[in-house]
């Protein structure tokens, strides 16, 4: 008798690793391609232990012309502010199956450097949920957490990176004046 999902077996197999990489204190960097599957307990853990930090997380998707332009104003302001302490959780909401077909492959050739996590709760709206109950499901999202890992701003629908930088200063303490 076949067994049932064991065509399955290849992405099970990848997200074990996943998981064994981050709960060993991987990064999205530790696996090829730069993608790790999350599911919320580990979104939590994550969150977790960038406290101290400021965090920008962003949820995004391949299939997102606004989440797509943002990805280079984010990623160089974290550049820009990482000796001040911020850091960048990014999650793609795209489907968990199209981790091979779609988002790997997708971000080789766009944004090769870009380090992301892919959701694996079968709704978009599970993995939010850990820092936003009431998510409107407008993508692109991005929370601005403090350092005590709590939510202090919510930008939605491609904002620029002045806009974002903005938001980022009182938290970071820099002031505006100081960029």
């Amino acid at each position: 008798m076949k067994r049932r999902g064991r065509s399955r077996f290849p992405w099970r197999w990848a997200h074990a690793a996943a998981l064994i990489l981050v709960a060993a204190g991987g990064t999205p960097s530790a696996l090829a391609g730069g993608v790790t599957p999350i599911d919320t307990g580990k979104l939590r853990e994550v969150l977790a232990s960038e406290r101290g930090h400021v965090v920008l997380l962003n949820f995004w998707a391949t299939w997102c012309r606004p989440c797509l332009k943002e990805i280079p104003e984010l990623t160089a302001l974290v550049e820009k502010h990482r000796e001040h302490g911020l850091r960048m959780i990014a999650v793609s909401l795209d489907e968990p199956g199209d981790l091979e077909p779609v988002v790997r492959p997708f971000l080789q050739k766009w944004f090769p450097d870009f380090q992301t996590y892919l959701r694996l709760t079968p709704d978009m709206d599970g993995i939010v949920s850990v820092v936003d109950p009431a998510w409107n499901e407008l993508l692109p999202t991005s929370y601005l957490l403090d350092r005590e890992g709590v939510v202090r701003v919510r930008l939605q629908g491609g904002k620029s990176g002045a806009e974002f930088e903005a938001a980022l200063l009182p938290l970071l303490d820099i002031p505006s004046a100081g960029r």
